[in-house]
């Protein structure tokens, strides 16, 4: 046997060959199982795609490069989850593309923004970041409050995510417009918005139910981080598996 070895560390055209063969079959073996699972991000109950006016709303926090000074990443440690909140779950950006992760904490962590705040609350914020935290750097964006929210092309949104992956049926998509209208609305119909999207946050979110713009969007989005998975229901052992 120490022969046989020997002949191969002597060779190196036949050692690159045997290393290539042996690093092959260890690929193999760890990649072809995965083409036989749905998805390797374990199923949480709550979870559910983005409604017509979060997508919108994301659509705009990326633009304005929010991801660049928020992340949105609780790791399991004691000081981040006595601050933030539960750590964060693959699953609840199993349908962001891309996912909004971050890398840096120039402000704090928003994963868990959602219902901490008020509607009103996060538009001042958003117009004047000093006027609720004085040693707040952020820019203002006040400029939100006043354009106009894009609608025509949202439907199209919800069939490109589809085409990643993201569970939009045909029923949301024949809905993407209305349901988006109808979730800056304080007098319109959610019943059937928060059949497709439960726990959405529907109502005057800019505090001008007149115009639908930009503000709303962001609004909407903000207060929905974190609030999908109910995590008294679930055991830090369940989480795990």
């Amino acid at each position: 046997m120490a022969f046989r070895h020997d002949i191969i560390e002597r060779n190196v055209l036949l050692l690159a060959v045997l290393t290539l063969i042996t690093v092959s079959i260890g690929g193999l073996v760890q990649i072809i199982p995965l083409f036989a699972v749905e998805t390797t991000i374990e199923r949480v109950e709550g979870v559910r795609p983005y409604s017509p006016l979060e997508l919108a709303g994301r659509n705009v926090y990326i633009r304005e490069g929010c991801y660049v000074c928020h992340s949105q990443q609780i790791r399991s440690f004691r000081d981040e989850a006595e601050r933030y909140g539960h750590y964060s779950l693959a699953a609840e950006s199993m349908y962001d593309h891309p996912f909004q992760w971050g890398s840096k904490r120039t402000g704090p962590d928003l994963a868990r923004v959602g219902g901490k705040y008020s509607n009103e609350w996060h538009v001042t914020h958003l117009m004047d970041p000093r006027g609720v935290v004085p040693e707040s750097i952020m820019p203002p964006y006040s400029f939100l409050a006043g354009r106009a929210l894009k609608t025509d092309d949202i439907a199209d949104h919800l069939r490109t995510n589809r085409a990643v992956g993201v569970p939009y049926t045909d029923e949301m998509i024949a809905n993407a417009l209305a349901d988006l209208r109808a979730q800056a609305n304080p007098e319109a119909d959610t019943a059937g918005l928060l059949a497709r999207y439960p726990k959405a946050v529907a109502g005057d979110l800019d505090g001008d139910p007149k115009h639908l713009t930009e503000m709303d969007a962001l609004v909407a989005y903000l207060q929905m981080l974190g609030t999908l998975v109910k995590f008294s229901d679930y055991t830090l052992k369940d989480l795990q598996q």
